[in-house]
């Protein structure tokens, strides 16, 4: 839909402000001009006072004026040290009313080829760093002693026979869990975060992240602000060994570990074999040394006990009361047998006097007992004439008629 013009030019004399204001409605509705990519030289380049920038962008056959507002350039990341450098500028073209003519409005300066990934470099790594992702509070640490490792890197890399080396002869017992991906191209920052995503996924205790080295066209995917958000929200610490020492990437800053290399990754999440056999044999000196002296501590204490035990061992007040049960056990024995001997002869005296008073004794000694039904016979008057008695004598009884 074309708008109706705020400018009426039916025949008349117009004003040069009126047209220049007329023009800038033109170039300003045009969306094209509004959103504008150019690259080219730096020349002229000029800070105002006031803060605003002032400078010419050219090419062979062509230049335009460029101004940068104080407000966009206090936000540059990238800013020309000298005219001429290669840049790609971006930002809107309109009209400056005052001096009628037209200039690049710009609101973003990179350098151009390498110079504007870097810039982009920066500009990822200005924009995480004010996030908080590079924090050290968010540093996770790494396992003294790690099960299983997980490497995220391409399998075809010579990073990745570097690490296996090293996990293999430093600490053989941990378990290397690879997550195969492309480490170059466009498509491997989705790659590498699938990557550690499956790697997450198999338990391991720690990931490498590595490549090796390259310029910085070759390590661009570990620049990717997706990636840098998936390994700062990892819940496995992360050592980033990617590239040469010199070399540095966003996957890096958001790491837990930076390595310079992958081999020295590698030694990083893993304990030195040799170093940790002479820690044991240490340990076990130590311990067999301890062992000793607390057998001998625990040996002395056992006689100070038994010492203890038997000065208060009841065996001794048991022994005391025994020998007493004893004494007083002979002496009640004693006690007895002289009662007993009392007694008997106490009952001798009276056997003697019962022997003594007994009928049968008499009998012996030539009397006779006479009888009359049951009854004994001790007066002439208690028998007559004819009454049959019995006479007991001291071998038997006999019986008899009275005669007269």
């Amino acid at each position: 839909m074309v708008q109706p013009s705020l400018f009426d030019f039916s025949p008349r004399v117009l004003t040069v402000r009126a047209i220049n204001a007329y023009i800038r409605q033109k170039f300003e509705a045009d969306i094209n001009l509004q959103d504008v990519w150019l690259e080219g030289e730096i020349s002229n380049w000029k800070q105002a006072a006031s803060g605003h920038i002032y400078f010419t962008l050219k090419d062979t056959g062509a230049s335009i004026r460029c101004v940068i507002w104080r407000s966009q350039a206090n936000r540059l990341i990238y800013k020309p040290q000298r005219d001429g450098e290669a840049v790609v500028a971006h930002g809107k073209i309109s009209v400056y009313e005052v001096a009628g003519s037209y200039q690049f409005y710009v609101d973003d300066l990179e350098p151009a080829g390498q110079g504007a990934l870097y810039a982009q470099f920066e500009r990822i790594k200005a924009q995480l760093d004010s996030e908080g992702l590079f924090d050290a509070e968010l540093k996770q640490p790494l396992p003294q002693f790690p099960r299983q490792i997980g490497v995220v890197t391409s399998p075809d890399a010579a990073a990745l026979r570097d690490i296996i080396n090293v996990l293999r002869r430093r600490y053989p017992l941990a378990r290397i869990i690879l997550s195969p991906t492309q480490v170059q191209g466009e498509i491997a920052p989705s790659q590498i975060i699938t990557a550690l995503a499956a790697v997450v996924g198999q338990q391991v205790d720690v990931i490498i992240l590595s490549r090796g080295g390259g310029s910085l066209e070759d390590l661009w995917a570990f620049n990717d602000e997706a990636l840098a958000r998936a390994i700062a929200a990892c819940p496995v610490p992360v050592v980033a060994g990617i590239g040469h020492e010199v070399d540095f990437t966003i996957a890096d800053f958001v790491a837990d570990v930076r390595a310079p290399t992958p081999s020295a990754a590698a030694e990083l999440v893993s304990p030195d074999k040799s170093e940790l056999e002479q820690k044991l044999s240490a340990y076990q000196f130590t311990l067999v040394d301890q062992v000793k002296q607390a057998a001998a501590d625990a040996r002395t204490n056992l006689q100070r006990l038994e010492w203890a035990l038997k000065r208060l061992s009841p065996q001794v007040y048991i022994n005391n009361y025994r020998q007493h049960i004893d004494t007083l056990a002979d002496s009640a024995s004693r006690t007895l047998q002289y009662y007993l001997a009392l007694q008997r002869q106490r009952v001798d005296t009276l056997t003697s006097q019962l022997e003594t008073l007994d009928p049968h004794a008499t009998l012996t000694r030539g009397y006779a007992i006479a009888q009359k039904e049951q009854s004994v016979v001790t007066k002439t008057d208690q028998v007559g004439q004819g009454d049959a008695i019995t006479i007991k004598v001291s071998d038997g009884e006999f019986g008899a008629t009275v005669n007269s």
